[in-house]
């Protein structure tokens, strides 16, 4: 008796499953429909902070939606990337951070997430080289000077620096190791204060970022020993590399990658991705990134993958020479 009913009750079952799916398919919207939270380890006005209010804008364009900025500053950017790496993974909140991704595993004792398996990856946005500069009135006027005068001065020298981790004291070690001396290293709690304090006169020397010294080094407010690529700037194409003035093989560059929290759907990495590599194309964001002195990176950096293998690899680089130099935070 069961049987005339079975037809009935099948087609009913069908019947519902099909609303029930047309429904969950009708309540599903495209990512992303809400505003993003795009996080910087650093204060506003920043460098890391100018390179992502700027991205944001442009990547606004592609994905439909404002993507707000987030200043998390402290403990040289972890704090901002451990609350990154605990989000939930839903695609409404990234991280974008400099060369202290790779830096922090060395520096610190304690670190409450690790670089390599707690986050998706996005890709790399921008490099931005650093310039080597000294207080105006420093008696060598050019680099080959300053490297006789620094080896004989030694620890007289005051060397500035944003911090533990900071990029400035990364290329203060760079250059330290490259002399062969020892500077007294002057830390301060960011890179606008260590900036006005060589332009006070307060320290003798400053390794910082184009985007915030080029209008300092073109005022002539600074001495300028050269820029730390290997080769010359478009926004400072007169002016000579550290590398080709005797410090052969010196190059420091800051990169800015963008991360995820581990288990963001691959779709939305997908998307967020091709938000980037269209922002990097976009004039109002290139041609500002070109005016600070940084540089779009190339095409096989902007992939997660391109991002991923860059970091393992400054994480290997960095690693060993901070433990010889000691340096650590706890």
């Amino acid at each position: 008796m069961g049987f005339p009913f079975h037809g009935a009750a099948l087609r009913a079952a069908l019947l519902a499953a099909g609303c029930a799916a047309f429904f969950q398919v009708s309540a599903q919207t495209p990512y992303p429909n809400h505003p993003i939270t795009l996080v910087v380890p650093f204060a506003a006005g920043g460098p890391t902070d100018v390179v992502a209010r700027t991205l944001g804008a442009s990547m606004s364009k592609t994905l439909g939606q404002p993507i707000v900025v987030e200043n998390r500053t402290g403990a040289g950017g972890t704090l901002a990337a451990s609350y990154v790496s605990k989000a939930a993974p839903d695609g409404y909140t990234f991280l974008i951070h400099h060369n202290g991704m790779a830096t922090a595993p060395a520096l610190y004792r304690k670190l409450a997430y690790n670089p390599l398996t707690d986050f998706d990856y996005v890709g790399q946005v921008a490099d931005v080289p650093m310039t080597l500069l000294a207080r105006k009135d420093l008696p060598p006027n050019d680099l080959p000077a300053f490297i006789a005068y620094a080896k004989q001065q030694g620890d007289k020298l005051n060397l500035a620096n944003a911090g533990l981790g900071a990029v400035s004291q990364l290329c203060g070690m760079l250059l330290q190791e490259a002399l062969g001396t020892q500077f007294t290293t002057v830390p301060y709690s960011g890179t606008a204060p260590a900036l006005t304090a060589l332009l006070g006169g307060q320290v003798d020397v400053l390794c910082d970022q184009t985007t915030q010294t080029i209008p300092h080094i073109q005022a002539g407010k600074v001495r300028f020993y050269g820029v730390t690529t290997l080769e010359r700037i478009k926004a400072l194409p007169d002016s000579p590399t550290l590398n080709e003035q005797g410090i052969k093989g010196f190059e420091m560059k800051v990169w800015h990658g963008m991360y995820a929290p581990k288990g963001t759907p691959a779709p939305v990495i997908a998307k967020f991705n091709e938000a980037l590599r269209a922002a990097l194309k976009d004039p109002p964001f290139a041609n500002r990134m070109a005016d600070l002195g940084a540089e779009i990176v190339p095409a096989e950096k902007q992939t997660p993958q391109g991002l991923q293998t860059w970091l393992k690899s400054e994480i290997d680089k960095w690693g060993p020479l901070i433990r010889k130099a000691g340096v650590y935070a706890d």
